[in-house]
């Protein structure tokens, strides 16, 4: 049994490292919400990013246990007119998925902002970090400092 679940990780691991590379960009094809969208590769191949670092209100119910929260819909707005027909550079952190299969990211828009943050300062998510994941605890919270201090966005 370890065995099996220790090629089923491994190729796991190889594929997605075969799919997405690092400081790579990529085409941005549908945003989800305010810290989740998805790529597209050269080959049309899409793949569901989350946000690493951060987390913005729900902009739609999901199931029974996700309820759109306020503020959501702005913010999934307010991405979506970062991200609409753009390209992002993607990097990762320890961890390069989450329980439901989703890449986990740190963004970079062609002009060289940093998405995560961005979002961050300007009120449209907050501080939402997960070990091993912390690369940009200190950043994200002086981020989020700066935008309660400043009501930006959802503040």
């Amino acid at each position: 049994m370890k065995h099996r679940l220790f090629l089923l990780f491994t190729f796991a691991f190889l594929f997605f490292n075969a799919q997405l590379k690092e400081n790579t960009f990529y085409e941005v094809s549908k945003i989800s919400d305010g810290d989740t969208f998805y790529v597209k590769t050269k080959n049309s191949e899409k793949f569901k990013i989350r946000l690493i670092g951060i987390d913005a209100p729900e902009s739609r119910n999901v199931g029974v246990n996700v309820r759109e929260e306020y503020f959501g819909k702005e913010a999934k707005i307010y991405v979506t007119n970062l991200l609409k027909n753009k390209k992002v550079k993607l990097t990762f952190d320890v961890q390069k998925t989450d329980r439901y299969g989703r890449i986990l990211a740190y963004a970079y828009l062609e002009n060289g902002v940093f998405l995560n943050q961005y979002l961050v300062e300007n009120g449209y998510a907050v501080v939402a970090t997960f070990p091993p994941n912390v690369k940009f605890v200190e950043v994200f919270t002086k981020a989020e400092k700066l935008a309660r201090n400043k009501k930006r966005g959802l503040w």
